[in-house]
């Protein structure tokens, strides 16, 4: 619960993640062809790959896809990705 914390404290560390998992456009997950990028909100880009029958973004299996919104296109992950820390 304090790492919960201290990251809604940090609303710049906090911004960060939260942008780490927004792609600009509307990619379905059809777009997706192999092992690939995606330039994030954030400025980092996450790897995006083919993992059995389905997609992995980082470290998250995205276990459901292609929910259009007014705004752009939802795909739903199993876990918080984080940008990769500042050398």
């Amino acid at each position: 619960a304090k790492d919960h914390e201290a990251l809604l404290a940090d609303k710049a560390v906090l911004t960060a993640v939260l942008t780490y998992h927004v792609v600009p456009g509307a990619v379905m997950a059809k777009d997706v062809a192999g092992n690939t990028t995606a330039k994030t909100v954030q400025g980092a880009e996450a790897n995006v790959m083919a993992h059995g029958n389905g997609l992995m973004i980082d470290n998250a299996n995205i276990v459901k896809t292609d929910i259009v919104t007014s705004n752009g296109v939802i795909h739903v992950i199993d876990a918080v990705i984080l940008p990769p820390e500042k050398k």
